[in-house]
């Protein structure tokens, strides 16, 4: 890094500003393979957390792809940096005193790590989509597994690049087990036995 280039301090603090919303501020990090639920998990919890007067934001795979990350492709290193700079902004984020829910395959556990250690102690909460591959691959919600079966997607992950399943992470989730509510009943006693939210 340049050494002319200095963080800049202002007179509001992430504290500041967690204090004005009541609650604190967190990344919620949704990691699994295509179609284990992560952005209807993600989505459901933002609605019930806007429902309870949180202030959030989702980062959905998908979405960041179609701006910040849309000159990226998904080759392994790609990958790593799609999810460096989406690290970054949830960062900023979390420093703007919000609840970041993020939406991402993020299948490496190197790049998982270099998230969590962007930010402090217990503002990195690891949700896994431990939801069978077999299952994902029976919803096909995008028609990807069909294409990546047929060699039309390469690099595809569970079918011709792997998945490193979280070694710790904070909650574990089945969707093929698991109604919606229970799963997000389930992340919402989580955030309250934390004190991020009341």
């Amino acid at each position: 890094m340049d050494n002319n280039i200095v963080w800049q301090h202002y007179a509001v603090s992430k504290q500041d500003r967690s204090e004005q919303k009541q609650h604190r501020p967190c990344i919620i990090w949704f990691t699994g393979f295509s179609g284990s639920g992560k952005s209807t998990v993600a989505g459901a919890l933002e609605h019930a957390l806007h429902q309870a007067g949180v202030h959030t934001y989702l980062l959905d795979g998908d979405n960041v792809r179609h701006g910040l990350c849309k000159d990226l492709a998904f080759s392994d290193s790609d990958r790593q940096e799609n999810i460096r700079r989406v690290g970054e902004v949830a960062k900023l984020m979390l420093d703007a005193g919000l609840v970041v829910l993020t939406a991402f395959i993020s299948p490496f556990a190197a790049e998982r790590k270099m998230v969590r250690d962007l930010v402090a102690e217990g503002e990195f909460i690891e949700v896994f989509l431990d939801t069978p591959l077999a299952v994902c691959e029976q919803r096909d919600p995008k028609g990807l597994y069909v294409k990546a079966r047929a060699g039309e997607i390469k690099h595809f992950t569970g079918i011709d690049s792997e998945y490193q399943i979280p070694a710790n992470p904070e909650i574990v989730l089945d969707t093929s087990k698991n109604q919606l509510s229970d799963s997000v009943a389930q992340l919402v006693s989580y955030l309250k036995q934390q004190h991020i939210i009341g």
